[in-house]
């Protein structure tokens, strides 16, 4: 598979689809969204340490992955991925057929902020939120949004947030922040 990449006047953001060693990953700005160097793995890590079960809301599709490998152990995920140009790299790239293929997998082209607020309150079985970027999504990482989660999520019910070390450098604990904010949303 060759590299692909383009540009988004809309968002102002270089978008490129990356060859790895296994699963390709997609670069948002120089950020990839996976750990590397394998995508395949990041998200095995991931569905193994969530074992997802029952309904799943995954937050943000991506290149589908976390749905595709969730998909097969539950009963429906529901993915939301708001980005045309991430669903144009999701159509090129091969690895991420199973997102339009799974009978179980229903991909909203909405932003979650507003998706959220559709589904009645102890929906989800379990929640899947890993986020681009704080810089590039800080609404994903507000305390209004995880009220949303909470609401949505079952009682007893499980989440699996993936944090990045942002600003970590320089000495600012990230994870602290989004923790602080989960307590005050009731988690």
């Amino acid at each position: 598979m060759k590299k692909i990449a383009l540009f988004s006047k809309k968002t102002n953001l270089f978008y490129k689809l990356m060859p790895t060693g296994d699963w390709p990953t997609i670069c948002l700005g120089s950020v990839p969204m996976h750990k590397l160097p394998s995508p395949k793995k990041d998200t095995q890590r991931k569905i193994g340490f969530l074992r997802p079960y029952g309904v799943v809301l995954d937050t943000c599709a991506g290149l589908g992955y976390t749905a595709i490998l969730s998909s097969s152990k539950v009963k429906k995920v529901i993915t939301f991925e708001k980005d045309e140009n991430v669903l144009f790299l999701v159509r090129l790239n091969p690895f991420s057929k199973g997102l339009f293929k799974a009978k179980n997998i229903e991909l909203k082209e909405e932003d979650v902020i507003e998706g959220i607020k559709k589904f009645k309150g102890n929906y989800f079985d379990c929640i899947l939120h890993d986020p681009p970027t704080f810089k590039l999504s800080p609404s994903l990482y507000s305390e209004s949004f995880y009220i949303q989660l909470f609401r949505v999520l079952k009682i007893k019910g499980k989440l699996f947030h993936y944090t990045p070390l942002y600003k970590i450098k320089r000495g600012y604990d990230f994870p602290a922040k989004v923790k602080g904010n989960l307590k005050k949303s009731w988690f």
